[in-house]
């Protein structure tokens, strides 16, 4: 018995990706940094500003600089010069330099009343999160 050739049935919703981009990012321009860099220093904003320059220097896993510790980056009241995290995703440490605005950076950010007594460098809202999401 043959079969007879019957025309494909197509939905009539869009795809789920039409008239969006996809695929990876570009990444930022030098530009872009500096006007995130100014924009969060006229805002005031220390947590952020001081996220953002050790995200963008350090070169972390947004994971792993969530979880990073005060110790990670302080010892004897100083931010150190160069710090060392171990990678969640290769179980690999990583050494990076801090810099003299990140370490500015960083020491307003310890000032601030919601450090006092913190473990993790970015500390969540809410007293279940020891620290911030990847999302927050």
């Amino acid at each position: 018995m043959e079969t007879p050739n019957l025309p494909a049935i197509r939905a009539l919703r869009p795809a789920w990706n039409e008239g969006r981009i996809v695929g990876q990012k570009r990444p930022l321009k030098p530009k872009h940094v500096w006007a995130i860099r100014v924009r969060l220093e006229l805002a005031g904003n220390h947590r952020d500003l001081a996220l953002f320059n050790l995200a963008i220097d350090s070169k972390l896993r947004g994971c792993d600089l969530v979880k990073m510790k005060v110790v990670d980056v302080m010892a004897s009241g100083l931010i150190k010069e160069r710090a060392s995290v171990l990678q969640s995703k290769t179980q690999k440490p990583v050494r990076f330099e801090i810099s003299d605005g990140i370490r500015a950076s960083l020491a307003r950010w310890m000032r601030e009343p919601l450090m006092v007594g913190s473990e993790y460098l970015w500390p969540g809202r809410f007293h279940e999160r020891l620290h911030i999401s990847t999302r927050q």
